[in-house]
């Protein structure tokens, strides 16, 4: 049947158009826009908010890589913000009290919101940068992070994530994705703002924070749309880099990107209060690159069980073969299909390193990423997703 053919071409017309379409309209239209843009040596003052729950293992390497950061300490207010941590974190952190360090800390757990929300009452100076307590920063990370504020019509500034590559696959092909994020944030940034941050390191115009609902998922994706929405530019700024490991094992990495994507239909669910409707060009943006990505895996399930229904059903006298995905184009599809899975299988359950592995392993991640954003569908829908952030375990940490 030809409407077998057609859906099937729509889903993979979309597939392409998320991860490379998007990215070239992109490239395209940030060529014919601006020139980047560059800004002199600027300090203002600054307070960095840590947030943190149970990081014992973490915490202390933090604050030293913190405190050792190349900016005037007179205009850096260091606050760990501890949400009802357990182990030792808080007792770490105020052994450096006499470096400076300041703490916000509420026994009780309330969620990562809540704890930045009580540090907030606390901050002193016009800009405030987020992070967490598993990343480390460059030395210079700061200076780079702050010079967009020159410009006024800055609202905010990302920083870029960069994955401590280890051996495994794993930690390479993560290495890998966040490369790619960069080079559409630095197009992103170009044409207009980015979409989003990491809130490893996020940078906002303190006069700009608002306040959000504690059962928000994905609070720096939300920071960075409030920023968009009240008119202002968010923008990159590749040389701030921020440094971590990926995730311990491919669990792990399941449980943080299906917590990422839920949080994305969250935000999708309440778009039409969180959309900065009077820039189209940024909601397009947005749309794109934030919003399209989590309905991918569901375009992939698509292509391949429509594929099999022009196997079944193919057209007895197509007028075009592969527009109707008649024989043999239907057959070549399926089997092509069949072959990329395969090999995602077994780049999973490949473990040795290698170059080899390495290839195997990026359609794995590849597959693997889209799984997890299915888990997040599922979790949104049924509300097992909360705000309470789940600690991911990362390589490099000591092990007591």
């Amino acid at each position: 049947m030809v409407i077998f053919g057609l859906l099937f071409w729509f889903s993979v017309l979309f597939i392409l158009y998320v991860y490379i379409g998007y990215p070239f309209f992109l490239t395209v239209l940030a060529r014919l826009k601006r020139r980047p843009d560059t800004y002199p040596l600027f300090t203002p003052k600054v307070t960095l908010v840590i947030a943190a729950y149970n990081e014992e293992k973490a915490i202390a390497s933090k604050i030293e890589n913190t405190l050792a950061l190349d900016f005037p300490k007179k205009n850096l207010q260091i606050l760990v913000a501890a949400d009802g941590s357990d182990d030792r974190t808080v007792e770490i952190v105020r052994t450096f009290s006499a470096h400076g360090v300041e703490l916000s800390y509420q026994p009780e757990r309330r969620g990562k919101m809540a704890a930045i929300d009580s540090a907030m009452t606390l901050v002193r100076n016009e800009i405030v940068l987020f992070s967490d307590a598993n990343n480390l920063y460059n030395k210079d990370a700061l200076l780079e992070l702050v010079k967009p504020f020159f410009d006024s019509n800055v609202g905010g500034v990302s920083g870029s994530k960069n994955i401590l590559e280890s051996r495994d696959s794993l930690s390479k092909a993560d290495g890998m994705y966040w490369r790619y994020e960069s080079y559409i944030k630095m197009q992103e940034t170009r044409l207009s703002s980015c979409t989003s941050a990491p809130g490893e390191i996020l940078a906002i115009r303190r006069s700009l924070y608002r306040s959000l609902p504690p059962w928000i998922i994905n609070d720096d994706f939300f920071i960075a749309l409030n920023i968009l929405r009240q008119g202002y530019r968010l923008v990159y700024a590749p040389a701030a880099c921020s440094f971590e490991y990926s995730s311990l094992t491919e669990e792990d990495e399941d449980i943080r990107r299906s917590r990422i994507v839920a949080g994305r239909y969250q935000a999708m669910a309440i778009s039409a209060e969180l959309l900065p409707w009077r820039n189209p060009l940024l909601v397009w943006q947005i749309v794109s690159h934030k919003f399209m990505r989590p309905f991918v895996p569901l375009a992939m399930i698509s292509a391949f069980f429509l594929n099999i229904l022009a196997l079944i059903w193919a057209p007895l006298s197509p007028q075009n073969k592969l527009l109707e995905l008649a024989w043999p184009y239907n057959a070549f599809f399926f089997v092509s299909q069949v072959i990329f899975y395969l090999v995602a299988w077994f780049g999973s359950n490949f473990k040795k390193s290698g170059r080899v592995a390495k290839l195997l392993y990026i359609p794995a991640f590849l597959v693997n990423s889209n799984l997890s954003a299915l888990r997040g569908l599922l979790s949104f829908f049924t509300g097992k997703q909360t705000s309470l952030w789940q600690r991911a375990r990362r390589r490099g940490e000591t092990v007591d």
